[in-house]
């Protein structure tokens, strides 16, 4: 996306006032520390010589957040050093050091989207052990390479064997309900994105943190940051964003779906931001300082009520996006291809996809595309082995967008994709269910993606057979070409 110096300006103003609505819900924010885990990705160039790079890493790299101003209310516990090592596990190792050497003054936990902060909680199940021995001693993990890393720890980190054994202590136990609030205690809130595509890591959230409030401060994406939550401590499913109309030139596009099929007349008229009416949905629609013009982000918004005479709007969902476990995004065309591609590897064996769909599955983390397939195999004495369908869960990936591949190799935010076979005849059983709830036999067509529990209950209970990719898919931080 394009961006301009001044961009970062406009942002930094966005941010400035997080923290005062924050503090008008929450009070005395200013006497502690924020544990936040935030993480900076690869950079490329494009073919005419422009630096690329995901927008955080452009602005944790800017001297609007390396050489910023000393603020009480917006304090982390991860120094910058950790925040811009590029090393992944280097960076998450130090900000969860840190964050447990000042557990005691940690008043909010968070991170960008709701994942991250799962990630970061799977990171100390695993990694405990090191962690609370680094504590104990005050001798730093030697897998830490990092010159500016071991610098700064260096001067903060002392022998605690006291520190050390509380969480030796609530780390060994089976059970991790409530974990957050037990080794945080001080916790007040946690800072998430858990709206959109991120609503379906709550339960698991609630179980770690024992039902700490979800805190939805801000509304953005990296076209153009957008507006604020005037209400941040409300429940996720009651999240309203106020625009801000200084960010951007936001329109609307009215979103009615015909409940047919059929192509409308004529196009819908766009709308300014004074005359979009309550209750209704629509597309947003912006033209940025940085040069998008008349840009669909592709994000769908339902108007709920207006501060002063500014519109309020909650996220109803992302248009066309069927995947989605961290910033990935995997749209039904781009599904169909990889089934395609995929699929191919099968002919020799004389199989074909019937058909298919899809999930995310969160329950684990981190989290994986599950793809189920209905298989028909013209020669039973040739079917395909295991290792040919684990070559297709890996052609999947290596169909799939760059921040897909970038999540499983660099981020280490996406797990392996998961192929499961199911029984000949299961897709059938699948429209005789949703023909059962009322669905027309005539317009039922099979969903590519699918999240009821009825209906994922159904096509677990019919898998024969369930394979995972056996590699990471190609991706580097150079363009291809």
């Amino acid at each position: 996306m394009p961006t301009i110096k001044e961009e970062l300006d406009r942002r930094r103003l966005l941010y400035s006032l997080l923290m005062p609505v924050m503090n008008l819900y929450v009070p005395g924010l200013e006497r502690g520390k924020g544990l936040y885990f935030l993480f900076v990705k690869s950079e490329t160039r494009t073919p005419g010589g422009l630096l690329a790079r995901p927008v955080l890493t452009s602005y944790y790299k800017s001297d609007h957040f390396k050489t910023r101003p000393y603020d009480p209310y917006n304090v982390y516990t991860s120094p910058n050093e950790a925040i811009l090592c590029p090393d992944s596990f280097q960076s998450m190792y130090t900000q969860m050091l840190c964050g447990l050497l000042q557990r005691q003054q940690v008043l909010r936990v968070g991170a960008v989207f709701a994942s991250g902060l799962l990630r970061a909680i799977r990171f100390l199940q695993l990694n405990w052990p090191q962690l609370t021995q680094d504590i104990e001693t005050g001798a730093l993990n030697p897998k830490l390479t990092d010159p500016s890393l071991r610098e700064y720890m260096d001067k903060i980190l002392k022998p605690n064997p006291e520190l050390a054994e509380c969480v030796r202590h609530e780390c060994s136990k089976d059970n991790w309900e409530g974990i957050i609030a037990r080794i945080w205690q001080n916790t007040k809130y946690l800072d998430v994105i858990v709206t959109g595509a991120m609503a379906q890591y709550i339960p698991t959230l609630d179980y770690y943190s024992g039902g700490l409030p979800l805190a939805c401060t801000m509304y953005a994406s990296s076209e153009c940051y957008f507006g604020l939550n005037l209400n941040p401590m409300c429940k996720p499913s009651q999240v309203s964003y106020t625009i801000m109309p200084n960010m951007a030139y936001f329109e609307f596009l009215p979103h009615e779906p015909d409940s047919f099929g059929f192509p409308r007349a004529s196009p819908p008229k766009l709308v300014d931001l004074v005359d979009v009416e309550v209750g209704k949905e629509y597309e947003l629609v912006i033209t940025t300082y940085a040069g998008l013009y008349r840009y669909r982000v592709g994000d769908i918004l339902r108007v709920t009520g207006f501060h002063n005479s500014a519109p309020q709007f909650h996220f109803v969902r992302r248009k066309n996006v069927l995947l989605s476990i961290d910033s990935d995004k995997t749209d039904e065309a781009e599904l169909q291809k990889a089934v395609e591609n995929a699929s191919r590897l099968l002919r020799e064996f004389n199989t074909s996809v019937v058909e298919y769909t899809s999930y995310a599955d969160t329950r684990t983390i981190p989290g994986h595309y599950v793809i189920y397939w209905e298989l028909l195999g013209k020669d039973s004495a040739n079917s395909p082995t295991d290792e040919v369908l684990k070559q297709c869960c890996l052609a999947m990936e290596e169909s799939l967008n760059s921040v897909y591949r970038q999540g499983r190799v660099a981020d280490n935010s996406i797990g392996p994709l998961e192929i499961r076979v199911v029984k000949n005849g299961t897709f059938e059983e699948l429209m005789d269910y949703a023909i059962s709830r009322g669905a027309s036999i005539n317009q039922y067509k099979v969903p590519r993606c699918v999240n009821f529990t009825p209906i994922m209950e159904l096509l677990d209970s019919r898998v024969v057979s369930s394979h995972f990719s056996p590699a990471s898919p190609h991706w580097t931080p150079e363009r291809r070409r």
